[in-house]
């Protein structure tokens, strides 16, 4: 090599380029089948695609699946490897949004939880059998709605002023979004709102609380706009005259 060191700033240079250029192109695509499969494609740089695939080795070792044949293929070990990575991140690491980690609920009966056949829903409308609904219960990422069923408390009155995970994920259930009427805001992008405001004596419960995405909730603290009430639920938002 003529001069070593131009040939290092020439590869730094290239590398920058390529780093720079698979941030901007970075992807990521799924979609469900409707035969309970979900299938995807990504675009990663080189650094998070030699991070994910130690991570999916370490799982993917047969060392930790002594059950499975030894002449399984490599991708399929890598498909388990990574349906236990998801399953079993730790909570502290799961993002958050309107205050509650992106787990996944899970909405069941209790005839369900105890046995029964009866298939259960996912938050965003997927459907699962019975048997993997039990199995996800005993999950500490997968959030369990048991309707029918004793669950966690959900009425705080006026003992707290923001509603606790779990009246936000019976709301997330109950609202599947924000009640205003005609709007199509999921769950992820909503927050709790106080129906009687709780500075003027209203309770921290279910009853009592909503969901509403952004701009309807600082609708629904305007003094312009009137609130009222509609079928199934809902809300509607009017400019006062």
């Amino acid at each position: 090599m003529v001069d070593p060191e131009a040939a290092d700033a020439e590869e730094a240079r290239r590398l920058k380029r390529e780093e720079e250029e698979a941030r901007t192109k970075a992807s990521f695509t799924m979609a469900d089948d409707g035969h309970g499969k979900v299938h995807g494609r990504f675009s990663l740089p080189s650094l998070h695609g030699s991070i994910l695939r130690k991570h999916l080795m370490a799982l993917a070792a047969p060392k930790r699946h002594p059950n499975l044949p030894a002449e399984t293929p490599t991708r399929h070990r890598m498909g388990l490897a990574f349906m236990e990575y998801l399953e079993t991140r730790p909570e502290h690491t799961v993002p958050s949004s309107g205050g509650v980690a992106a787990t996944v609920v899970v909405t069941m009966t209790l005839e369900t939880l105890l046995g029964g056949l009866q298939a259960a829903g996912l938050c965003d409308g997927s459907r699962i059998s019975a048997g993997e609904a039990r199995r996800l219960a005993c999950t500490a990422q997968i959030i369990p709605v048991v309707l029918g069923g004793p669950s966690e408390p959900l009425d705080a009155g006026r003992a707290r002023r923001f509603h606790t995970k779990a009246q936000r994920v019976a709301m997330g259930v109950r609202d599947g979004g924000c009640s205003a009427i005609g709007c199509d805001r999921p769950p992820a992008l909503c927050q709790a709102h106080h129906d009687q405001q709780w500075s003027r004596g209203g309770a921290t419960n279910l009853d009592d609380g909503r969901l509403l995405c952004q701009r309807h909730h600082t609708l629904a603290h305007h003094d312009r706009y009137q609130t009222t009430s509609a079928p199934g639920g809902k809300v509607a938002f009017t400019r006062r005259t």
